[in-house]
């Protein structure tokens, strides 16, 4: 019953077929293909993306780990949900950030506490639709350390209960709309509830990356660039030039360091 993705040689060299490897969240591997090393060392990379992802899928790889050679192909399969992405706030931008988050294989749930903005046929492609005030929520509902907070209510009476409960919570990624004065604004009565300033340090506000976005998808784009680059390790600047590995790795619990696929 314990949380892992189990991976399995289902193609390639008959001494490998049904050769099996699991990981764990911590990095924890047990098993092996008892071909090359590092063909246990790319597969895990994947297995643990795979799995933080709560996704199901094949890798391919050589015998020696390479992405050439005589491919192997190793069937994952994960053991846990899809991440959470929850957006507070039903307004324009959260339309278009509930189809960007679906797309990256998010379970999406969208809270409004106002009735006529939170329906079903303007968020169609949410996995949940909640009518409550997003505080109270947020204090009742699961999260855990890959959940993603989207706060795009854009108004103090939601934003500070609602921030100041989810800045304690651990969290992968708390993100608040907003422009630069709203932002200053809205730090300042953060501190007058007691948010902390090492929690205030855990918000990105104003949410997103700079793509220079204006329409709502193009912002939602700039959200999820984001969280994409603060779950897998990126920088957020152009590849081109840079000398940086592209899938760069990322240290799981246990300090170990494995790459990514994304």
């Amino acid at each position: 019953g314990r949380t892992a993705a189990i991976a399995r040689v289902v193609s390639g060299p008959a001494e490998l077929l049904g050769r099996a490897l699991l990981v764990r969240p911590d990095g924890t591997l047990l098993g092996g293909f008892g071909a090359h090393p590092e063909l246990d060392r790319t597969v895990a990379a994947e297995a643990a993306a795979f799995l933080d992802a709560g996704r199901t899928g094949t890798v391919e790889a050589g015998e020696r780990g390479e992405r050439c050679g005589d491919p192997v192909t190793v069937l994952v399969e994960s053991s846990v949900p899809p991440p959470r992405m929850i957006v507070f706030g039903a307004v324009d931008f959260a339309a278009a950030l509930v189809r960007v988050g679906a797309f990256l294989g998010y379970h999406v749930t969208v809270c409004d506490a106002r009735p006529v903005f939170t329906t079903r046929a303007r968020f169609p492609e949410a996995d949940e639709i909640v009518v409550d005030w997003p505080h109270r929520y947020l204090e009742r509902t699961a999260t855990d350390s890959r959940t993603v907070l989207c706060v795009l209510t854009h108004d103090s009476k939601f934003d500070v209960p609602l921030l100041r409960h989810a800045l304690r919570l651990p969290v992968a990624y708390v993100g608040a709309m907003g422009s630069r004065r709203t932002h200053l604004d809205r730090l300042e009565l953060l501190r007058e509830a007691g948010v902390t300033e090492l929690e205030l340090a855990r918000l990105h506000s104003p949410i997103g990356l700079d793509l220079g976005a204006r329409t709502p998808e193009e912002t939602a784009l700039s959200i999820a660039a984001e969280i994409v680059a603060g779950r897998r390790g990126g920088s957020g600047l152009p590849l081109t030039g840079a000398h940086t590995p592209i899938h760069r790795d990322v240290p799981d619990r246990a300090g170990r360091r494995f790459g990514s696929v994304a």
